[in-house]
């Protein structure tokens, strides 16, 4: 059976992109929309959510208020959603966590990663892909990263979370695959942004450089001497969605951060 990804563009396709109000998901809503689908964001802040609405087209992105790692958000979310044909889900909601050691990490810090990083991409798809399934077409993406891939030191929980993020798709996607449902990843390398911003500040301070030399310090392990753009990982979202027969795959987009 041929997944809905095969045609050209997203015209009349419906997509769900959590974590949507900012960052990388408002960057991945700006390029489906721009590709013919309709989106629903989510996230929990309700005023983000709106300022990207009003940004994209209130006609084209509908913002709904809700926290992926609780499992009666992700039940309401589904329900309220319920006449809508989602056909493309990313999952994008995310946390950086702790920047620390791991024996300085606590156990809620750990938790609150992987509650948001992973147990929220379960619950989204434990709830979205029954009926993507029973239609017998539909396409998740999964946001990870290229941390894990490689090593980040003092972020352990976030590079875990994200490796745990690759194992369940490529694991998910031999699951619905022969229904007709695609699964894959995309790992982004560092995205330029208030999130590494707010990491090189917290590497400065721990090591005692400047802010340019912890930013030099990451940015010179890219082949490319840069970090990848928000919009150019919304375009990857895009065009990962037109590439036939891409199931259980995990791309990096990291400006040559990870090389094999």
């Amino acid at each position: 059976m041929t997944s809905s990804s095969s045609t050209a563009s997203l015209a009349g396709r419906t997509a769900l992109v959590t974590g949507g109000g900012s960052g990388l998901g408002r960057a991945v809503a700006r390029s489906l929309v721009a590709d013919g689908a309709r989106v629903v964001i989510t996230g929990r802040d309700a005023e983000a959510l709106k300022r990207t609405s009003d940004e994209l087209g209130p006609d084209l992105v509908l913002p709904r208020v809700c926290d992926v790692s609780l499992p009666a958000d992700v039940e309401a979310l589904a329900e309220a959603l319920a006449d809508l044909e989602i056909s493309i889900l990313v999952n994008n909601a995310g946390v950086a966590g702790p920047v620390a050691p791991l024996t300085d990490i606590s156990p809620e810090e750990w938790d609150e990663v992987f509650d948001v990083n992973v147990r929220g991409v379960f619950l989204m798809c434990r709830a979205f892909l029954p009926a993507m399934t029973r239609r017998g077409s539909g396409d998740v993406i999964n946001v990870a990263s290229v941390s894990g891939k490689r090593p980040l030191l003092r972020r352990t929980p976030y590079c875990a979370s994200k490796m745990a993020v690759i194992g369940l798709t490529t694991t998910l996607a031999g699951e619905v695959g022969p229904a007709g449902v695609t699964v894959n990843s995309l790992s982004p390398g560092p995205v330029s942004g208030p999130r590494m911003e707010r990491n090189f500040r917290l590497e400065a301070e721990r090591t005692g450089s400047s802010y340019a030399e912890a930013e030099e310090a990451f940015v010179s392990r890219a082949a490319l001497g840069r970090m990848v753009t928000e919009d150019e990982v919304g375009e990857a979202v895009t065009a990962m969605l037109r590439m036939r027969g891409l199931c259980g795959a995990d791309i990096d987009l990291s400006a040559g951060m990870v090389a094999r």
